[in-house]
């Protein structure tokens, strides 16, 4: 920085200085100073002017030849030769600068004042950096979020070209400028996307979470159309009965099948079972087609086949045996299992795949539809028990002997927590050292089966002995050669897993006594014991 003034010490400031307000160069000539000439200082000690004008500076329209030349005499010419006035101090009380003819003055760039007087910031251009200064091929690119250019002024046709150093140096602060207005633009750009991304999603989010637990529950209007079987498992709640409406294309929502179940008192009577109903129901009509008892067709466990088929006539007003014809021809054609018997000693191929639950049978099911119902969910209840792998554990041949020793305690034993006893029973009797039996069940539920009757009361022995059917297991030895019903799942554990014993005989006093023995005897003993609770009630 250099004080302003002629001279060694600070002089007042004239109107008609160069740098007073925006007049520049007017062409005036200022007298001489009392300061010998200097020579010019050598290349490398010159000091240029600022970079920019900031208030005040010369006016490029009255400049002569690009810079300053002083004539002799001290006065300033717009050409000719010569040095500054003054003796070892320039015009503005600094070292004489002196410019080569090829270099050329920028504008003046900052003002400070001080005290009246003026301080001018000059920097000097880098040393050595001659190159051509050319603008990036971005550099006139704008940014939405960059501030507006500045309108520069128009220059003279004479005005004088930057120096080649400082202009580069002002391209390099420029552009890195520009390059931070784009960034950050872009910046604010890609914020602002994220910003109004977030806040609509957010939106939608909270909306459709207010929708499905707050809203109106989305549900479907009027009967529905086509049919679709359904199974509702033991124990489901009115939430899990939704949902598999829900899955299954019945209801729209869960929430809307909760929502009627729980307004309407039928809705909480609706029991497990294999349901036919419509697809894209309203929830309330769903709910009157399940819980509609002139649709519902219900089967207790250990029902045989052939009343299976009877029931089914009488609900489709169908003709008696209609089902039972059914069954037998398109037995292949239901679904049942690979090792379902097929021999011609079985009676019935559908008999212990019938499983014992609630369906619906509304008007215009096909028998053939509820079969398929029947032993499909059969199916399902079978596999998860793996009957074909504990087959083997049990001393059995097959999966369809297991399902046999399931129906015979189904039968045979009357209560479910005799269950695990009854079965020990059975497969005590199957031994071969069976010294007690040898090996014969005598099951009067087997000889009921064969004479299609239900009594206790099957004949003496002797003649049941005579009586020539694959079912009397007091003439045939091991299993009958199926199923004689359709067991329930307790009596089908019961057969997976027998309680341990070294028991051959049993006889249910009551509902909460059932007596077993180990000897033929013992068991003789525990027969008057029912015969004479028998007596007393009545029986």
């Amino acid at each position: 920085m250099t004080e302003y003034g002629r001279g060694s010490g600070s002089q007042p400031w004239h109107p008609e200085d160069p740098l007073y307000g925006d007049q520049g160069y007017n062409g005036q000539q200022y007298p001489q100073q009392h300061q010998p000439q200097q020579s010019q200082p050598p290349y490398g000690q010159q000091q240029h002017y600022p970079e920019q004008q900031q208030g005040y500076g010369w006016d490029p329209s009255q400049d002569t030849g690009g810079h300053y030349v002083p004539q002799p005499g001290g006065q300033y010419a717009g050409q000719g030769g010569g040095s500054y006035p003054g003796e070892g101090q320039g015009h503005y009380g600094t070292p004489q600068e002196a410019y080569p003819p090829q270099q050329q003055h920028a504008p003046y760039v900052g003002e400070q004042r001080q005290g009246g007087h003026e301080q001018l910031q000059q920097q000097s251009a880098p040393q050595g950096l001659h190159e051509e200064w050319r603008p990036e091929p971005d550099q006139d690119k704008i940014s939405l979020f960059d501030d507006p250019p500045e309108a520069p002024s128009a220059p003279a046709e004479d005005e004088p070209e930057p120096d080649e150093g400082r202009g580069r140096g002002r391209d390099r602060r420029g552009k890195g400028k520009k390059k931070n207005k784009r960034r950050s633009g872009t910046a604010c750009l890609l914020v602002a996307v994220v910003l109004v991304g977030g806040v609509g999603g957010l939106g939608y989010l909270g909306y459709d979470y207010w929708e499905a637990n707050f809203g109106p529950a989305p549900d479907y209007d009027g009967e529905g159309t086509g049919q679709v079987q359904v199974e509702i498992p033991k124990g489901s709640g009115l939430a899990q009965m939704g949902d598999i409406l829900q899955k299954n294309g019945v209801v729209k929502s869960s929430r809307a099948f909760t929502e009627a179940a729980g307004e309407s008192a039928k809705g909480k009577g609706i029991q497990p079972g294999t349901y036919t109903l419509h697809k894209e129901m309203s929830a309330q009509a769903a709910i009157a087609m399940m819980t509609d008892t002139k649709n519902l067709l219900t089967f207790g466990e250990g029902t045989r086949a052939a009343e299976v088929y009877a029931a089914i006539d009488k609900k489709l007003g169908l003709k008696a045996g209609t089902t039972q014809d059914v069954a037998k021809s398109q037995a292949k054609n239901l679904g049942l299992p690979d090792w379902a018997g097929t021999e011609a000693d079985i009676k019935d191929p559908l008999e212990g795949f019938l499983f014992p639950s609630q369906y619906n049978a509304a008007k215009g099911t096909k028998p053939e539809d509820l079969l398929r119902q029947m032993v499909a969910r059969a199916k399902d209840n079978y596999a998860e028990q793996d009957l074909d792998g504990k087959a083997k554990e049990l001393g059995l041949k097959s999966p369809l002997q297991v399902l046999t020793v399931a129906s015979l305690v189904q039968a045979e034993g009357r209560y479910k927590h005799d269950f695990d006893k009854v079965s020990r029973v059975i497969y005590n009797r199957l031994k071969p050292d069976n010294k007690e039996t040898y090996g014969l069940l005598d099951f009067d539920s087997t000889v009921n089966y064969a004479k299609k009757t239900s009594t206790l009361d099957t004949g003496a022995v002797s003649d049941l002995r005579q009586f020539k059917d694959p079912y009397n297991t007091y003439k045939i030895k091991g299993l009958p050669p199926g199923p004689i019903d359709n067991p329930g799942l307790e009596a089908l554990k019961s057969a997976l897993q027998p309680a341990p014993g070294p028991w051959y005989y049993f006889v249910s006093i009551n509902e909460n006594e059932t007596l077993f023995a180990v000897t033929n005897e013992e068991h003789n003993r525990n027969r008057e014991k029912y015969n004479q609770a028998h007596k007393k009630g009545g029986q």
